[in-house]
Parts: C-alpha cells; sequence; structure tokens
C-alpha cells in the first residue's frame, strides 16, 4: 500500500490567493481585464482566467489599450515607471502587487532616496525584481546566489526576493560583512516561503519520492524541488496530474511519496495529482 504524505505548508500563499481570488471577482463584476504578464506563474489558473476574460498583455502592449480599459498589476509587481505610463494613458489600475512585494518597493525607495546603494538578492530576470529595480531607478546591484563579483561602495540597503532560499541570504550577509563597513540588511524573504521550504527539507528526508507540483516557471516551486532533491534522488517537478504519466515508471517501487506545492498552484491542482498518485 503506497503513502501519500503531503508537506505541512504547501500550496497558495496569501499573496497569490488574494490575487487569483479577486481577478476572478472582478470578472463577474467588470467583464474583460488584462494582466502585465501572468497574474501567477502557473498555466491551468491562468488559462482559467483567459477563458473568463482576463487576457495576459506585456508591457510594450499597453499602447495599444484603450482609455478607461482596465489593468490588473499582477502578484510580482512593476517598477513605477509602468504606473506612471498606466496614468498618463488613463488606464483604470486594479493593483494586486502582493503586499510583502510592495513592502519590499518602499523600503528600497525610502533608502534609495536617503543615499543607500541597493543590493538585491534574487534573479535579475525575475518579474519582482524588475519592479524592485524600478524603485531605486534600476540601480540596484542584483546577485543570485549571494556572491559578489563587483566592489560595492557607500552605503548598502539589503533586500531579497519573498521567495529566495534562507541558505543565500545567509551567504549574502556573510560576504557583505566582509566587504563593506555599513549596511542595513533587512529579510524580506517571505514567512510563508520560509514555512514552505522547511516543511519541504522535512518530508524529503523521510520519504522514498517526492513530488514537487508547480508552474515550471515559479521560482518558488524550482527551490522547493532543488532543496527536496539534494535530500531525496527520486524528486520530480510536475506542473499537474496530467505529467503524472512521464514519472510513473520512476516511483513504481515508492512506497512512500511526499508531495509539496508552490506557492502559486491551487488546491484543486494538488488534490488531483495526489489522487492519481
Amino acid at each position: 500500500m503506497r503513502e501519500i504524505i503531503r508537506a505541512k505548508n504547501s500550496g497558495f500563499c496569501f499573496g497569490v490567493e488574494r490575487a487569483v481570488h479577486d481577478s476572478f471577482g472582478f470578472i463577474t463584476t467588470h467583464g474583460r481585464a488584462y494582466t502585465l504578464g501572468p497574474l501567477i506563474h502557473n498555466k491551468d489558473v491562468i488559462q482559467k482566467l483567459e477563458n473568463q476574460g482576463i487576457l495576459e498583455i506585456s508591457i510594450n502592449d499597453v499602447e495599444k489599450l484603450k482609455e478607461e480599459d482596465t489593468v490588473i498589476i499582477r502578484t510580482h509587481g512593476v517598477p513605477m515607471a509602468v504606473y506612471d505610463e498606466l496614468k498618463a494613458r488613463k488606464i483604470h489600475i486594479e493593483d494586486l502587487t502582493c503586499p510583502y512585494v510592495i513592502n519590499i518597493q518602499r523600503k528600497v525607495k525610502d533608502y534609495y532616496d536617503r543615499g543607500y546603494n541597493i543590493v538585491i538578492l534574487g534573479d535579475a530576470n525575475h518579474p519582482e525584481i524588475i519592479g524592485i529595480n524600478g524603485y531605486c531607478e534600476n540601480s540596484a546591484y542584483i546577485t543570485k546566489s549571494g556572491a559578489l563579483d563587483l566592489p560595492l561602495k557607500g552605503k548598502l540597503c539589503v533586500v531579497a526576493q519573498t521567495t529566495e532560499k534562507q541558505s543565500n541570504w545567509e551567504t549574502l550577509i556573510g560576504n557583505l560583512a566582509k566587504v563593506s563597513k555599513e549596511f542595513v540588511a533587512i529579510n524580506t524573504i517571505c514567512k510563508a516561503t520560509e514555512d514552505r521550504q522547511k516543511s519541504a527539507e522535512e518530508l524529503s528526508k523521510e520519504v522514498d519520492a517526492m513530488i514537487v507540483i508547480g508552474g515550471k516557471a515559479s521560482s518558488n516551486t524550482t527551490k522547493l524541488y532543488e532543496i527536496c532533491k539534494r535530500n531525496c534522488p527520486l524528486t520530480f517537478h510536475i506542473e499537474n496530474a496530467k505529467e503524472i504519466g512521464t514519472i510513473k515508471e520512476k516511483i513504481k517501487k515508492a512506497v512512500r511519496v511526499g508531495v509539496t506545492a508552490g506557492a502559486s498552484t491551487p488546491e484543486w491542482i494538488i488534490k488531483e495529482a495526489m489522487e492519481n498518485l
């Protein structure tokens, strides 16, 4: 008999749940709207939204919008300049940026205005980091792993992508302490991210196979996969139940199978995958 064990903390986080709930609610009251990039990194959810009238566009398509069209700002947030452009075009804005991301944006702007140079731990190409960097005139030093390969001068303010690994944050702080005499470190890794990673870490040490459910473009899901893979060689990243067929043979001897899911993975996808397992 196979035992399926779900990580204590997994699935939707507060910011994502709020964004998805409010977006579907917006459809019922207002009809069509647009998101600048995918609302969240989950193809199944994005498809459901699109089927009901919320369409994804890129920032380059803003000029095609008509006055009074509605744009939903996704959970990852956007640079200040994007807000300015939307307002100038008289586009209606529904801001669903995660509150924790908004906090980082405000911290970065505050310290940048006070003369600090900004250091961000995260992926420079991730929309959350692109948005945050827009609050210090795109001048931030960005490191993905915590390593420093350029000299940093002056007063520094350090923040992190909400979905970063705690180990990378500790690496960055240790490296900064060696080269900077004055820096302010604000650990902005989301508590839900920490809890999700800790649960996945613990469970992956106790099972024969580990299934990580979430979008392939999801940063926090990818990090869950990396954490689990270190402890459990039979760790697989799938987006939904349909992909279980591709790993069925590889886990056929696994008696205890652990399951975790990223912050952008809705409950119905997790349940369907667990039933198929």
